[in-house]
């Protein structure tokens, strides 16, 4: 649970939560923070004033200022709390967890301010005081009930209870004489806690005491703080208890609020039904964010092994590189010492790639799984109008959780393979040219594990055709970054509908529509391709364009041009089409590769 801290932490004193209350925002704040970052308005400016001036949403823009009105006075048991408006002109300071913060402002002293105010009680708020949430920055200015208008979050207290006590020490017998022994258990009735010697000696199990119930002590110190909580009641009138639920207004209310009006034309319905249908919501939701967790966990697996065979690969092609140069003695030690400069230099690149992308994996598996384990821990609560108060945003946070962990974010985006090759047959007299060969030659075979699950495969994974009459996307095993490569597919079986389409992909195209219909693929279509016909695709990265052919004939100029990034050759095909692959082919003789960059040479 120790993931669950940034959830249970104040944005402004960095601590757990003290009597945290709920801002319009759904961000919360603890009640002391509260008051201390309160800024105190001209006297001239008005709710209408600055909401006028439409500089306080510059930042939120994706909201319009009637839709962030979701507390105004003509729809809600809330009132008005003067909607969002611009941040007053404070000098911001951060708080211990780097959160802006607005420091307070000593108030103007008012005329009727010469009164004492009574022990124990806190000084009023100042006419036109405005606050500002740490976290999204929106400002509002406050009503005449101050900041008891805010609903307290009792849900969020009660699970940050929870996590201290079972941070906590252990409890001690309250009977021991001397030195006090660790409490085995707590008497729920005589609310106190024993050892097990002072148990069986002042609270035997018989007669009237062998009716008390006895629990854990982490059980009873809990029960001690939550058992006197009192029923929920409602801002607007205290002495009502919270019964029911507006829809439009998303927060709990009283009988009297549907009394006088505020929500006549409001549906309104049982607090309990709303409790138990958004805790549903809300575990239907984590389950799609646990599949996310779970996949990137596999995820962190699968990077943090590429690093060890980029650890290996990069050995290995050092080793080979260092026994070939220094086979051509000291005619070839200047060249030997540049090429491991372009080794080393790409060994590096790559972990430094994987290795960013396990921080930023880590950092962000961290914080779901902290936002998982808060609303697990919500879920617990027994307070239906509390958990009300927060479900719809910690919906909203895991819907937008899970999406971040969209298409494309478990992907590696660096292959471990060192794509290197060395021709030590060179004579002493062009040792100065020596340089890594571009692997113009490869082979590969269709990938089945990436492919859909609608391809069938037959001859070494040559030859692919597929069991359904829509569009599903296979592709090679092997990617490519660097260099020039060629390949070829002949048309085994084809009834002429629909078109197979034939190109390169990265790793996360979609499998289910034909290739090139998202943004992941770039392909070539043809009504003119037929039964026995070649269609070849030449990739070319030092000039970063695809080209195609049909039967060894260039179809048009370049199809695509300023690829970048590692792509695999792909096709997509359905049951009336049947292809097979030839790989390991030279570059066609008509085409001249272009001079290529030497960052790019090695691919």
């Amino acid at each position: 649970m120790d993931e669950m801290d940034e959830e249970l932490k104040c944005p402004v004193c960095g601590s757990f939560y003290r009597e945290p209350i709920i801002l319009p925002c759904s961000h919360n704040i603890c009640l002391a923070c509260a008051r201390n970052i309160l800024v105190q308005t001209p006297d001239a400016e008005s709710p209408q004033s600055s909401r006028a001036s439409g500089s306080g949403v510059s930042d939120y823009d994706y909201l319009d200022l009637d839709k962030m009105s979701l507390y105004s006075e003509a729809d809600s048991g809330y009132g008005s709390y003067g909607g969002f408006v611009s941040a007053p002109t404070t000098p911001c300071q951060k708080s211990p967890n780097g959160v802006r913060v607005f420091p307070p402002t000593v108030p103007q002293p008012q005329p009727q301010q010469h009164l004492l105010p009574q022990p124990g009680s806190l000084p009023p708020i100042p006419r036109n005081s405005c606050i500002t949430c740490p976290q999204c920055h929106r400002s509002l200015i406050l009503d005449e009930r101050g900041l008891r208008g805010f609903p307290k979050n009792r849900v969020l207290e009660g699970v940050v209870d929870r996590y201290q006590q079972s941070k906590a020490a252990a409890l001690k017998c309250q009977l021991c004489e001397k030195s006090p022994k660790e409490a085995t258990v707590m008497c729920e009735q005589c609310d106190v806690f024993y050892c097990d010697p002072c148990r069986l000696r002042c609270h035997p199990p018989r007669g009237p005491l062998a009716k008390h119930r006895l629990v854990p002590p982490a059980q009873g110190r809990i029960s001690r703080r939550t058992s006197p909580r009192k029923i929920s009641t409602c801002t607007e009138h205290e002495l009502e208890n919270l019964s029911m639920y507006c829809v439009q207004c998303k927060t709990p209310v009283c009988y009297q609020c549907l009394e006088e009006g505020k929500h006549g034309t409001h549906e309104v319905k049982a607090l309990g039904a709303m409790w138990k249908l958004h805790k549903g919501q809300l575990s239907q939701a984590l389950n799609g964010l646990s599949d996310r967790a779970t996949e990137a966990k596999e995820f962190l697996v699968q990077l943090r092994n590429m690093v060890q065979h980029i650890q290996e690969n990069g050995v290995e092609f050092e080793a080979c590189l260092v026994a070939q140069c220094d086979a051509l003695i000291d005619a070839l030690n200047r060249r030997k010492a540049q090429l491991l400069s372009q080794v080393n230099k790409e060994h590096e690149h790559k972990l430094k790639v994987v290795r960013d992308q396990i921080s930023h994996c880590t950092v962000k598996l961290r914080q779901t799984t902290g936002l998982m384990e808060y609303c697990l821990e919500v879920i617990k609560e027994n307070d239906p109008s509390g958990f009300l108060q927060i479900s719809d945003a910690l919906i909203r946070r895991v819907h937008m959780t899970e999406g971040q962990w969209g298409k494309g974010t478990l992907t590696p985006r660096m292959t471990s393979d060192f794509d290197l090759t060395l021709d030590s047959g060179p004579l002493l007299q062009t040792i100065h040219q020596l340089d890594f060969v571009q692997m113009k030659v490869a082979w590969f075979t269709f990938d089945p594990a990436s492919a859909h699950p609608d391809i069938i495969f037959s001859n070494d994974n040559l030859t692919v055709t597929c069991n359904s009459y829509d569009d599903r996307v296979v592709m090679g095993n092997s990617s490519f970054s660097r260099g020039v490569h060629y390949w070829e597919m002949t048309v085994d079986r084809y009834d002429n509908h629909p078109d197979p389409a034939f190109g390169i992909a990265r790793g996360d195209v979609l499998k289910d529509v034909m290739l090139g219909k998202d943004d992941k693929a770039w392909a070539m279509t043809d009504g003119g391709i037929a039964k026995g016909a070649t269609i070849g695709v030449l990739l070319d990265f030092t000039r970063g364009i695809l080209i195609f052919l049909i039967n060894d004939e260039q179809q048009g100029p370049v199809a695509f041009e300023g690829l970048e990034g590692a792509y695999y050759p792909a096709i997509s095909l359905n049951r009336n089409v049947q292809v097979t692959l030839h790989t390991g082919l030279p570059i066609p003789d008509f085409y001249t590769p272009g001079e290529a960059d030497p960052t790019t040479s090695m691919c």
